[in-house]
């Protein structure tokens, strides 16, 4: 069986073989998006440090990537609660569409401004490959785009 040298990021990643925020964060910092400046990677501190991901090519969509256990968590903010004529349905509504947007659901949470907001997330085992989280982000980042299209009439302040 021939042997495979490990790349640095992965020689960083946890003994279980899973990332950590800190070694996901110096993949994405290192990684080719990065590099090319489709992405900026911002670690932040915190009793729960995560990763601000700035999508570039995206207008700059702001993601936050933490990493917990098992798992990879990728989500944004979409738009406030309270910016839905009718919320139950929207929520009925987004419940049976949300399968057209792949690797990707709907969630309510509230944002740094104590408001509910509509989210938008997806998650992905932390012992994946650098090229599926990489996947991952962008196909949120696009995902929310078109969530943010498909949906634009149904919010209040849209003229």
């Amino acid at each position: 069986m021939p042997i495979i040298p490990k790349t640095v990021t992965e020689r960083k990643m946890s003994e279980e073989g899973n990332w950590t925020t800190e070694s996901i964060y110096e993949a994405l910092a290192q990684s080719k998006p990065a590099g090319e400046g489709e992405i900026e990677v911002e670690l932040v501190d915190g009793a729960d440090p995560g990763i601000l991901i700035t999508m570039v090519e995206f207008g700059d969509l702001p993601l936050l990537m933490s990493v917990s256990g098992s798992q990879v968590l990728v989500e944004t903010l979409l738009w406030p609660v309270a910016e839905v004529d009718d919320a139950a349905a929207f929520n009925e509504m987004i419940l049976k569409t949300h399968k057209i947007l792949p690797l990707s659901t709907f969630g309510i949470r509230q944002g740094p401004d104590g408001t509910d907001y509509y989210e938008m997330f997806g998650s992905l085992s932390a012992g994946s490959i650098l090229e599926s989280v990489l996947f991952e982000i962008e196909t949120l980042a696009d995902n929310a785009m078109q969530a943010a299209e498909a949906y634009q009439s149904i919010l209040k302040n849209v003229a």
